[in-house]
């Protein structure tokens, strides 16, 4: 049985980024690929082999696609290396200029590693290097080259043997995604101490809201959300409310945010900050939900799947409840 050749991207992102831009870039390529790992602070490695097929595209034009869309969403120039596993696209998108792709095929990559130096293969440190170069030892081909028996006398055997199989090119490291957070949390410090109540309101909708949008794509649902008001005393208030049904919609996951807000009786309270907290997470295809007569229920749900398709599209802002207009 012969073995699906691996195609593998790891992408240079030249842009800092906040922790929620960087979750939003991986949500817009898992559009592609779900096989997407994210390597902090501002680059991610990406499995297209799967994706190839279905897309009926080479795995260059992938590459380029995946480029485009972070241009085109987010306005994020980046640089790409392509090749057979995680360490060659690494080392291609290192020696790729801004903007550029870096394809390595598999029939080529013992040739485009053997006159590269050995400091550009990954893990090397400077006591590796000078004992290298103190033998002679100075490019990848020549660690290539030079008999196993000889590179174990001179680093030992457990380093010796991964040398050796880095610089054949060698790395069956599969791309990982990230394991699911055991709770979502979405947070708004606000401009100055606010006494408003429709301004707490507003704020805690768009809690929601973005907590619904974060479930929603990373298919998972919540069973409870919890609403810390934090006040300018610095003092804070918590409140915990399970959801009737597990859920990733939008509108289940407001009404209960603003029954705790609610519950809170602030009034007068000056308030600096709210946290809306999701937990009890779990696959949204195990969840159950009950049957509604009512169509508007079924609107909604048509509705904010199509909402969602326009923010992956156009960018998160592209689609908001009216109430969180400007």
């Amino acid at each position: 049985m012969s073995v699906r050749q691996r195609h593998i991207a790891h992408l240079h992102l030249h842009t800092a980024l906040t922790e929620t831009q960087y979750h939003d870039v991986i949500e817009l390529v898992s559009g592609i690929t779900p096989h997407v790992q994210a390597i902090p602070p501002n680059a991610l490695q990406v499995d297209l082999t799967s994706a190839l097929r279905y897309f009926d595209m080479s795995a260059y034009d992938a590459v380029q696609t995946v480029k485009m869309r972070l241009k085109a969403h987010y306005g994020i120039d980046s640089s790409a290396g392509l090749a057979g596993n995680r360490m060659l696209a690494a080392m291609a998108a290192d020696a790729s200029a801004p903007g550029d792709t870096t394809w390595v095929p598999t029939g080529e990559a013992a040739d485009w590693l053997y006159p590269r130096p050995v400091t550009a293969l990954p893990g090397i440190g400077r006591a590796t290097t000078e004992t290298l170069n103190k033998y002679g030892l100075h490019t990848i081909g020549q660690i290539a080259d030079i008999p196993a028996a000889t590179l174990q006398r001179l680093l030992g055997v457990g380093s010796a043997r991964l040398l050796a199989e880095r610089a054949r090119g060698h790395d069956p490291r599969p791309v990982t995604p990230p394991e699911p957070a055991a709770h979502l949390v979405a947070d708004l410090m606000l401009e100055q101490d606010c006494l408003d109540p429709a301004q707490h309101h507003r704020a805690v909708l768009g809690l929601a809201d973005r907590i619904g949008q974060r479930l929603r794509g990373e298919s998972q649902t919540t069973g409870r959300l919890t609403l810390t008001v934090r006040y300018a005393d610095r003092s804070s208030t918590t409140r915990t409310r399970a959801l009737p049904e597990p859920t990733d919609h939008s509108p289940a996951l407001t009404a209960t945010a603003l029954g705790l807000l609610t519950s809170l009786g602030l009034q007068r309270a000056r308030v600096r900050a709210f946290a809306l907290r999701a937990d009890r997470l779990a696959p949204a295809r195990s969840a159950y939900r009950q049957l509604s007569l009512d169509p508007g229920d079924t609107r909604a749900r048509v509705a904010e799947a199509a909402a969602d398709r326009a923010r992956r599209r156009f960018g998160p802002e592209a689609v908001r409840p009216a109430t969180l207009a400007d």
